[in-house]
Order: structure tokens, then sequence, then C-alpha cells
């Protein structure tokens, strides 16, 4: 008995131990890279209907390439919301292959206005949940508890601490809510103008080949990009047609893939209110 216990135990650490080393090398490119990179973007994805989840993550693999992904429990085309259980194997993936994440809010919340009067409080309007499509007047402790169950589940999902920053669904925020997330210790991340990669459009007017061609013209160092794991609104999907093409195109031009860990903006606020 006691050498069937010891064998299960050196099986557990065995497996941790590959599990580790799989997550160094997957790192290993990007570390080798960081000190001949002066051409960084960041890539960051929002979570959508997932239906094309799945090609997205297998294009950042087979590209070596590090995002950073902001979660909210969206509806999904399959399975419980995204995140939901159906899709913790996905999201375990993804930490294993050493990306970064982040809230979005955990239903989704759209900012619609601030209201006059002190202490702060904000109209919003869920887009997933049980009050979606409903406006509801919010204090700034009712919003930090939305982002930070957004993060809760994330951890959970991932094993891995979220970064402290976070992702206003629609990036619409008032200078008021921005101090109200600030002060529960979240930073908000928007994008580049050049990084709005355009996977929000209607197809008939902005055309994938369009979308890659303007993306690899105005995209500059230092540039946040922003995509989604699936839009519901858009017939011929931008991921993964355009994601592959952007990437290698990206990298023929000379620069590389970072997360927001590393960007200069937000690396000193990661390092003071990361826990």
């Amino acid at each position: 008995m006691a050498s069937g216990r010891w064998t299960t135990r050196r099986a557990e650490a065995l497996r941790r131990a590959g599990a580790v080393l799989g997550l160094a090398c997957a790192l290993l490119p990007q570390a080798a890279g960081a000190a001949d990179c002066d051409k960084p973007v960041y890539l960051t994805f929002d979570t959508g209907h997932m239906g094309v989840a799945p090609l997205i993550a297998d294009v950042l693999s087979r590209q070596q390439v590090r995002v950073t992904f902001f979660g909210a429990n969206e509806r999904t085309r399959t399975g419980d919301g995204s995140l939901g259980k159906d899709w913790a194997p996905w999201w375990e993936a993804r930490a294993a292959e050493g990306h970064e994440f982040a809230s979005h809010t955990f239903d989704h919340v759209y900012w619609r206005a601030d209201l006059a009067g002190e202490p702060a409080r904000f109209r919003v309007r869920p887009s997933a949940g049980p009050a979606e499509g409903k406006d509801s007047t919010w204090s700034a402790a009712q919003y930090c508890e939305e982002l930070g169950k957004a993060g809760d589940r994330l951890q959970q999902l991932t094993g891995k601490k979220p970064l402290p920053v976070f992702r206003a669904p629609g990036g619409k925020t008032s200078p008021r809510l921005l101090a109200a997330a600030q002060s529960c210790g979240y930073k908000h991340v928007g994008w580049a103008p050049a990084g709005f990669l355009g996977d929000e459009l209607p197809s008939e007017s902005a055309s994938n080949p369009a979308l890659l061609k303007k993306a690899l013209r105005e995209i500059r160092s230092g540039d946040i990009l922003l995509a989604h794991l699936g839009i519901w609104s858009r017939k011929d999907p931008w991921a993964p047609a355009v994601l592959e093409p952007l990437i290698t195109g990206l990298k023929d031009r000379g620069f590389c893939f970072r997360t927001l860990r590393e960007h200069p903006d937000y690396q000193g606020w990661i390092a003071s209110h990361g826990k």
C-alpha cells in the first residue's frame, strides 16, 4: 500500500513538472526575443460567441504569439457562456500556453451615463446575464464588484491571477467611472486607432481583405490591437481568415507580439497592484 501511494505521488510530481516545463518551452521564443524587439504590438481579444475561439487558439499556438484575453460571461453558440464550465478546458489550455487574462465585466456591462450627485453612481446596461438589456443604477462599489467577479472566474478557469486591468465593453467609460475602477485596483485598457481591427464591422462594407490591408498599412509600434472571440453580427468571420496573415505580415515588417504585462503604460501599475 505504501509503495502504491509513493508511485501515485511520484506520478503526480512528474505530471506537474511536465506542465511547468511545457509552459517554459512555450514562453521561450517570446523571452528569447524580448531583448531585441524594438517594434512591439499588443494583441488583445475580448470574449464573444466563442465560435471561432478554437481556431484562434490554433493560430496563436502555431505562430507562437502570446496575447491578453479580456473575459466576460457572454452568450455563446455552444456551451453555457464564455466563462461557463463548458469552456473551462479552453481557458485552462490558454493559461498553459502563457497568455494573460483580465476582466471585461462579468455580464458584459456597458456604462451608459454618470448620474449627478455624490457618491458616484452610474447607469449601466448588461448585454448578458439575468439583467440582459435592462438599465440599472450602480454605485462605484457595485461596478468594482462586477470587475472582480469576472477576474475571480478567470482565475478559477485558468489557475492564473488576472492582470489588475480591465476593458469596459465597447470601450465606453467616463472619467468618473475610470476613477472608481482605479480606486479598487483596476486600470482601463483601450486600443490604438489603428488597433481597431474591424471584426465588429459589417462584412458587406468592410471585407476581410480590406481590413487586413488597412491593418498592415496603419499599425505602428506600441499599438494595442483589439479583436473578439466571435462577433454575432458579422457574416464573414474576421478570424481566423485575417488573423494569421495579419500576424505573419506584421512579423515580416519587424513587429513582435507582447502581452499587456509588458506594456510600458501598464508595467508599473501591474507590478504595484498585482497580488
